[in-house]
């Protein structure tokens, strides 16, 4: 069962990998000539054409691709900097970013979604519940202006701008972040707090719950010590799922913010049509929620073993 859906898991990267190169060769116009300009002669385009290797067919390309990306090497972009230093500072960035924003949301949500669920139908469950929904609702560029107008522009707590440097010191880099970390702390928030709520809700009516309640077990140890560990692969899956947006789904917070992440640089890439930056950004994105839901599946199948053995 592990086995087949590791090789799910790179059946579906390489199907990906296909579809980014198809789209992104399918894109309007000549790359060359966007890059060089107008008052480019055809012989000076067509050189860098076959530099680029643009001339090639498509499914060469794909595989001379593919192959180096295998290797780590995502080739040169049209700037002349290898695509991986251009990437790797900014991937930096963007995990530095979705690592603090995890520490404090995951087991907020976690324990958000486990009082909720002691306090069912009651007023702080439907008051997290409301909450949660609005939160859901709300755009989160809408969020991150907000905090912006709120944080930086009326109480001058916080920069409005996130733009951190490796020379800078940890301090200015963490007062730099708050914004962007609050913003994506209250957007993932909501989402985990309701899965964790339903799934404790979906095992408290089954027969060893009742055990325990008969036992004179307290609720809040019900719920811990029984239904918790039961829920461990349905949670599992939804912190992924955020998780994969962390790093992947933060092109608009980083934009918003002008936070140097791997976001933002794949905004750039688009705006100056740079092929390579933009294959390997979305082949990272793509590898990101991949990894991320097949380690969700490996936490479910071994927290529950009977997944091991499918009818």
């Amino acid at each position: 069962m592990l086995l087949q859906r590791v090789a799910l898991g790179f059946l579906s990267l390489l199907i990906v990998s296909f579809v980014i190169f198809l789209a992104v060769s399918m894109l309007p116009g000549d790359f060359a000539t966007a890059i060089l300009g107008r008052s480019a002669t055809p012989d000076t385009v067509a050189a860098f054409r076959e530099q680029l290797g643009l001339n090639l067919p498509w499914y060469q390309r794909y595989l001379m691709w593919l192959g180096h990306a295998l290797t780590g090497d995502f080739g040169q972009s049209f700037s002349s900097r290898p695509v991986g230093h251009i990437i790797g500072p900014r991937l930096l960035n963007t995990l530095y970013l979705a690592a603090l924003t995890a520490l404090i949301a995951v087991p907020l949500a976690i324990g958000l979604g486990i009082i909720a669920a002691l306090y069912r139908n009651r007023f702080l469950d439907r008051l997290l519940s409301a909450s949660s929904l609005a939160a859901i609702s709300i755009p989160e560029f809408f969020f991150a202006y907000i905090m912006m107008l709120i944080f930086a522009i009326n109480l001058h707590w916080f920069p409005s701008l996130s733009s951190i440097r490796p020379s800078m010191h940890l301090g200015d880099q963490l007062m730099r972040m708050v914004l962007p970390v609050l913003t994506l702390t209250l957007v993932i928030l909501a989402h985990m707090m309701r899965n964790t709520r339903a799934a404790i809700i979906s095992v408290m009516s089954r027969p060893f719950i009742e055990m325990a309640h008969l036992k004179g077990e307290s609720a809040a140890r019900v719920v811990l010590r029984h239904a918790l560990p039961n829920v461990v692969g349905p949670i599992a899956s939804v912190v992924a799922l955020n998780l994969a947006y962390l790093i992947a789904g933060v092109v608009v917070i980083e934009v918003v913010f002008v936070y140097p992440g791997i976001g933002q640089t794949m905004v750039d890439a688009v705006r100056n049509r740079d092929i390579p930056v933009i294959q390997a950004c979305a082949l990272i994105f793509s590898i990101t929620y991949i990894l991320l839901n097949l380690i969700a599946d490996i936490i479910s199948i071994v927290s529950n073993p009977r997944l091991l053995h499918p009818r």
